[in-house]
């Protein structure tokens, strides 16, 4: 029988705000069209993007994590397209995880396209998502905002980033439209851009460019970028050191504790919250995929 109504739920992570879609048996198809149509804030539901929840098995893309992970995290930005990975994210879905029953506090892997990652969900409270380790892929980077042009940090967390340290958050301008970065050969896929500037001691405070979203409140991945391209700046790697190193990262919403460890995984501490649920119609969905 088909559906007449699909159960949805909104969460988020330090503001960064997602569509979670259950989907378990990946039955439920997400064109483009009808991402960017949940997403949108004045005729959908509205977040920075969706997260479908489906059993690693029932997904192509994921089945052979399926012994790793029993659940995939198959996101999606707001304009509908495809992205590796999303920190944020991965911590709003492990909670919802916890919040349908399907998991217990404590550890359990998640699988994205950009690996399998490992979640500690506290009772009630914070999230911890273990991120994998960063590349540091060489050569030059610059972003550009209007006339003015910084160099940038090139990291990639599974997902590109380029960091730019800059003297204030107000030199990002509006964001309303991709920063330019050169070469367009370091980011064939696009990039997500990172200005920051210092707080204090091992605190930074970021604003982001998220690629097919915009400016966003938080990005997960993004303060790990923005961490890993500060411990260079500083001095203080820990493959070098053989000490840990933790920096606070602040963003438009809220706060996220980043640790990169001697062996180079890195840790990533924060909020998830889910704040709603209910049901849209099937019919308005595949009408969307057609609009």
């Amino acid at each position: 029988m088909t559906q007449t109504t699909l159960p949805f739920l909104k969460g988020h992570g330090t503001e960064n705000d997602f569509v979670i879609v259950p989907d378990p048996d990946n039955a439920v198809e997400l064109p483009a069209s009808a991402v960017a149509k949940l997403c949108d804030r004045r005729a959908g539901i509205g977040g920075d993007g969706v997260l479908h929840v489906v059993r690693s098995a029932a997904h192509p893309e994921a089945a052979h994590l399926a012994d790793e992970a029993e659940w995939f995290m198959d996101y999606r930005n707001s304009d509908g397209s495809v992205a590796e990975m999303c920190g944020n994210g991965v911590r709003v879905f492990a909670r919802y995880l916890q919040y349908a029953g399907h998991v217990e506090p404590g550890d359990l892997a998640v699988a994205t396209r950009g690996g399998v990652k490992r979640v500690h969900l506290d009772k009630g409270g914070d999230v911890t998502v273990s991120m994998g380790r960063a590349a540091l892929p060489e050569g030059e980077v610059t972003v550009s905002v209007g006339p003015r042009s910084w160099p940038a940090r090139n990291v990639n967390m599974g997902n590109p980033h380029a960091v730019a340290f800059v003297e204030s958050l107000d030199d990002a301008g509006n964001l309303l439209t991709a920063p330019l970065s050169s070469p367009a050969s370091a980011y064939p896929t696009g990039v997500n851009v990172e200005f920051v500037v210092d707080r204090g001691p091992r605190h930074v405070a970021m604003r982001v460019h998220e690629r097919g979203s915009g400016e966003t409140r938080s990005c997960g991945t993004g303060a790990c970028a923005v961490a890993v391209a500060a411990i260079r700046r500083d001095g203080a790697d820990p493959a070098a050191t053989g000490e840990p190193a933790t920096y606070t990262v602040d963003l438009p919403g809220g706060t996220l504790v980043i640790t990169e460890h001697p062996d180079g995984q890195i840790d990533m501490t924060g909020p998830a919250v889910i704040v709603a649920a209910g049901e849209f119609d099937a019919a308005w969905l595949t009408e969307t995929a057609f609009c």
